[in-house]
């Protein structure tokens, strides 16, 4: 039951932060893409720019601090490896962030979080 509830909230929190995106003038390119090495929750474009996003949800802040690491953000630049071509057709600059979600809080943007590709 806890990985269900742990799904859930995650499946919430990559929508509230497709919406919090969508309202900084961002649009949604994909969903949830897996690939062979890593899956990336989001994939957005705004201008010239294509941002491959981890979304994160913990239900205290204090939480949030400890949901990333150097190991999750390799599987989501081995992916963005696999999915740079796909989404960058027209030579887009390309970055990968992160968006942290928590009950009763804005989600907080962090751009530019990988700097190995």
């Amino acid at each position: 039951m806890k990985r269900e509830a742990a799904e859930k909230r995650g499946r919430q929190a990559e929508k509230t932060a497709a919406r919090f995106l969508r309202l900084k003038g961002w649009r949604i390119l994909a969903e949830r893409v897996r690939t062979p090495r890593g899956e990336v929750d989001l994939i957005a474009k705004r201008g010239g720019l294509v941002a491959f996003v981890e979304v994160k949800a913990r239900s205290k802040i204090a939480d949030l601090e400890q949901s990333i690491d150097l190991k999750r953000l390799k599987r989501v630049a081995d992916a963005v490896e696999i999915l740079y071509s796909e989404y960058c057709k027209k030579g887009e600059d390309a970055r990968i962030d992160v968006i942290l979600v928590t009950p009763r809080r804005l989600p907080v943007h962090l751009t530019n979080v990988w700097h190995g590709f």
